[in-house]
């Protein structure tokens, strides 16, 4: 079969190998759609120190049950499923509160285990036992339903921020997790949605889905002026950085209102430190929040409202890659002309 391999850092190709076998505890997936993470993309351009190589990359999927052990129950052969692909070990202090996504001894699908970007892959025993694996009603298209992981992972940072009615949300960059981080504070009342971009092919995708953002282009005009005077000089309720650039920090800081809410959603390089102002968060009260994956149950949520047609996943999924051209993908990826790429094998 065909499968994206990481070797090393800059070493990451396509290569045919044996197709995954079924052992009594796990299955083997037929995969339907995958799709490229900026997690992916790091690993892609400058590798990661996470990935234990050889390895097929990807954590993102939706698929159908291709073989099956005989010790898994309450799936069988032909069922869709999708995975929330950061199994936790189910015992540790985090695992028993229900945050398995924070496990001590976490393995992730695409890191620890073989991936999702080839035609076949194997379900780990660990998600049939921790329950990971969730039946895809067949009213989703494969393309829709592999977006639930990331959005699942915004769901997970929304829930420290409490967006109520009436808020003004600021959103630091514009790719699918900025946008759908917009479209998830729309859906919660927020009165004003600012989303912070430089680029301008970029800010007129975001603008296709969302037309009611607020656009700061923050190369053109000076951030904090703009949103003081659109906010009577408050600030912002919410931040979120769904970018890794370090000073989307400071700005959001500077920006955010009393009792504010940030989440650090898009994460830094190892030792980058010193952007966000603790005099800030001490004195107006601020509270900054991380986010890191997502539980198998903020997956099924996700799953429910993409059924209940909670989003307008077209622009995303209408023109999908085939595996074969995955590195087209990536490099479309990094020339920033697209906001997310599906993968269909076999296309």
């Amino acid at each position: 079969m065909l499968a994206f391999v990481y070797k090393d850092a800059g070493d990451l190709s396509l290569q045919t190998v044996h197709e995954p076998t079924v052992a009594a505890d796990n299955a083997v997936l037929k995969v339907e759609a995958s799709s490229i993470c900026g997690t992916d993309l790091r690993a892609f351009r400058f590798g990661s120190s996470k990935i234990k190589p050889p390895r097929i990359i990807g954590h993102e999927v939706v698929g159908t049950i291709a073989d099956i052990g005989k010790d898994v129950t309450g799936f069988a052969v032909g069922d869709r499923v999708q995975i929330a692909p950061a199994l936790g070990c189910g015992v540790c202090p985090c695992c028993t509160k229900g945050y398995t996504n924070l496990c001590d001894d976490l393995k992730t699908i695409g890191f620890d285990y073989d991936g999702t970007f080839a035609e076949y892959m194997q379900i780990p025993a660990q998600a049939f036992h921790r329950d990971h694996v969730t039946k895809v009603p067949a009213s989703i298209s494969p393309s829709e339903a592999v977006l639930a992981e990331p959005i699942a992972c915004i769901v997970n940072a929304q829930e420290h921020l409490h967006i109520a009615p009436g808020d003004a949300v600021v959103v630091f960059g514009s790719g699918f997790i900025g946008t759908m981080h917009a479209q998830l504070a729309f859906r919660k009342g927020a009165s004003k949605v600012f989303m912070v971009e430089i680029n301008e092919h970029r800010i007129a995708m975001a603008k296709s889905v969302l037309p009611d953002l607020i656009i700061i282009n923050s190369q053109k005009e000076n951030l904090q002026d703009a949103v003081m005077q659109e906010t009577g000089g408050r600030g912002v309720d919410v931040a979120v950085t769904a970018c890794s650039v370090g000073f989307a920090q400071v700005d959001a800081m500077n920006i955010i209102a009393k009792r504010g809410r940030v989440s650090l959603f898009g994460g830094l390089p190892k030792k980058t430190t010193g952007f966000v102002d603790s005099n800030i968060i001490h004195y107006k009260e601020v509270s900054v929040h991380g986010a890191h994956a997502s539980t198998a149950a903020q997956n099924r949520e996700v799953l429910k409202m993409i059924e209940a047609g909670g989003f307008p996943l077209a622009s995303y999924t209408k023109n999908p890659f085939p595996l074969k051209d995955i590195l087209k993908a990536f490099e479309a990826l990094n020339q920033e002309s697209i906001a997310k790429a599906v993968l269909i094998p076999g296309d």
